[in-house]
């Protein structure tokens, strides 16, 4: 594990510009929760995460349900739940809710509840829900850790690029997630589940490096913050991880084996991510513009982060899983 690295003053400067002295200042507590709540309480800031680029996007519904143009929540709807109604999902670590939306406007749910601790994602979301007369959306800000879920209540719970953020998995997953869920009912994750703390193995950042340096041209590397340009990567330090948002990744690694515990897998797919998103980090502005060019040269990443998952974990993973039936 790295303590400190080149990209964490590279973040710390970025982020001075992107969200101003009042979002540096935040982090200045002991209070891990809030430390956690001002990195995802502000909307509507410049960015450029590699999930703006609509190509990405096309990706992902592609290895999940293999059309470019049909999303996650259409093809759980059309695959697992034809021909009923009165569905409950419960969403927990919702965030902006734009998954839950989605869900919400299909007819067969009757709830859909959000959860999360930043109210200004939920407050976004609750206006775009009314806008849309979506009046089967529920919305609460709590603490996932410490809210109580009826049992054998939802028929779905949702974890989007939540679950990393939590610790204690296998008690999470394996009594609060197992017993809120019908029997019959579906645990669906979109996550991260790669290295905790986003601590990159050296034969990656070696392949992310070769790839920033020896593939992408020069135009290419502007960082969102003016006067940068992206040189190399090293990935995050542990301080600037617990500084920041110490909840992030903070047991990721567990994911996978805490839920073959306690739920069967119906589907689980690899997203990839290992590659592209410490790559396109801070530079995916420069590719959103869906030209010729930008297509030809994202198609080429896609093919090189491919070939290196042949002999790799997927650090993404969509799954798909039902309870196992306790032995009695």
């Amino acid at each position: 594990m790295r303590l400190v690295t080149k990209d964490d003053f590279i973040d710390l400067y970025s982020k001075l510009h992107q969200r101003g002295i009042g979002y540096i200042l935040s982090k200045f507590t002991f209070n891990q929760a809030k430390r956690t709540t001002s990195t995802f309480n502000k909307t509507n800031y410049p960015h450029a995460n590699w999930w703006i680029i609509p190509e990405v996007r096309k990706r992902w519904n592609t290895k999940i349900s293999g059309n470019p143009d049909i999303n996650y929540e259409d093809y759980i709807v059309g695959e697992y739940l034809k021909g009923k109604n009165n569905l409950k999902l419960l969403s927990l670590g919702s965030g902006s809710c734009s998954h839950e939306l989605n869900f919400a406007r299909h007819r067969c749910f009757s709830e859909v509840k959000c959860i999360d601790l930043s109210p200004n994602l939920l407050n976004e979301a609750m206006v775009i829900a009314q806008k849309e007369g979506l009046k089967n959306m529920v919305f609460e800000i709590a603490n996932v850790n410490k809210t109580s879920l009826s049992p054998e209540f939802y028929d779905i719970i949702l974890f989007h690029s939540s679950l990393h953020h939590f610790k204690n998995m296998q008690e999470l997953l394996g009594t609060k997630v197992y017993k809120a869920l019908k029997n019959d009912g579906l645990l669906i994750t979109n996550e991260y589940v790669g290295p905790n703390r986003l601590q990159w193995a050296k034969h990656q950042l070696f392949e992310i490096n070769r790839i920033l340096k020896d593939v992408l041209p020069d135009d290419k590397k502007q960082r969102l913050a003016k006067g940068l340009k992206k040189r190399s990567v090293s990935g995050p330090g542990i301080l600037r991880m617990l500084v920041t948002d110490p909840s992030e990744a903070i047991e990721s690694e567990s994911i996978i084996p805490a839920i073959r515990s306690h739920f069967n897998t119906l589907e689980e797919k690899p997203l990839g991510g290992n590659i592209l998103m410490p790559l396109l980090k801070d530079i995916s502005h420069n590719f959103v513009e869906e030209t010729e060019e930008n297509k030809q040269l994202l198609n080429l990443l896609f093919t090189l982060e491919d070939d290196f998952l042949k002999l790799e974990k997927s650090n993404l993973v969509f799954g798909v899983y039902q309870k196992k039936t306790p032995i009695s």
